[in-house]
């Protein structure tokens, strides 16, 4: 297997993985891309994710596709793109066939019923790490005041329950308004 094919190969299966891996939508494939993606095939570090995360976010749609989408063209180009893509929702679309299917049919089964509420303990975790290693990068690249009155802020607004678009767009605005403000005029 010559070079190409074997990264289109190892973008396919890292894909495949998180989409087979990750049950329950944007918490639980975010965490599975970053280690296939950074840590795993080394494509990108861990500010380039991050920053691609931050946009992929505000951008309306599954973040999976969206990360994958990208990551994809960034490795391998158009062909990586729909590669990334594809091995990241059809294993998803077969899955949730399947289990929609066993879960209609065994619905009132005690089993399942536990099953399903021992899934929600699993992606607490998996967000409260996420969240832990974001903070702790935020807190590295920010100034230290400015970090908290951004914490602060957006603590305040999701418990008042502000809408999430909102606290991205108010935080993007007090990140970037300053910097095109001391801006150096040509």
């Amino acid at each position: 297997m010559n070079d190409t094919t074997k990264t289109y190969w190892h973008l396919f299966l890292a894909f495949f993985r998180v989409g087979i891996l990750g049950f329950g939508g944007g918490p639980t494939v975010v965490p599975l891309i970053q280690h296939e993606v950074v840590k795993k095939n080394c494509w990108l570090n861990d500010d380039d994710f991050s920053q691609i995360l931050a946009i992929g976010n505000a951008l309306p749609g599954p973040i999976i596709t969206k990360l994958a989408g990208y990551i994809g063209y960034r490795v391998k180009g158009i062909v990586g793109c729909v590669i990334a893509i594809i091995a990241s929702v059809v294993p998803t679309v077969i899955l949730l066939i399947v289990i929609l299917e066993i879960l209609v049919k065994y619905r009132d089964n005690v089993y399942i019923a536990g099953m399903i509420g021992a899934i929600f303990p699993v992606v607490a975790v998996m967000m409260a790490v996420m969240a832990y290693e974001f903070l702790q990068k935020s807190w590295q690249d920010l100034k230290t005041l400015k970090f908290i009155i951004i914490l602060a802020i957006v603590t305040v607004a999701l418990w008042l329950k502000v809408s999430p678009p909102v606290i991205i767009i108010a935080t993007i605005i007090f990140i970037f308004v300053p910097l095109i403000w001391r801006r150096p005029k040509s």
